[in-house]
């Protein structure tokens, strides 16, 4: 699996120094990644489709409870 930020990269380097991976699992994954540009950080992950499902109809509920309540009086 390659490196996806420069920050990881460095992660491991400190855990290949303090023997928490082995010098194989470093280089398999630096041989990986091979020479590419790497962004300092990873980017964050996006919400799923399922959350925003979620928060799509409790917005519409809301929305058609707040309009009967108006309709009654």
């Amino acid at each position: 699996m390659p490196f996806k930020s420069q920050a990881q990269r460095r992660k491991f380097a400190q855990l290949l120094v303090e023997g928490k991976i082995s010098p194989q699992t470093f280089e398999e994954w630096n041989r990986e990644t091979g020479g590419k540009k790497l962004p300092e950080r990873a980017a964050g992950k996006r919400a799923s489709a399922a959350s925003k499902r979620r928060s799509t109809r409790k917005s519409t509920t809301r929305k058609k409870k707040k309009a009967a309540k108006k309709s009654r009086g």
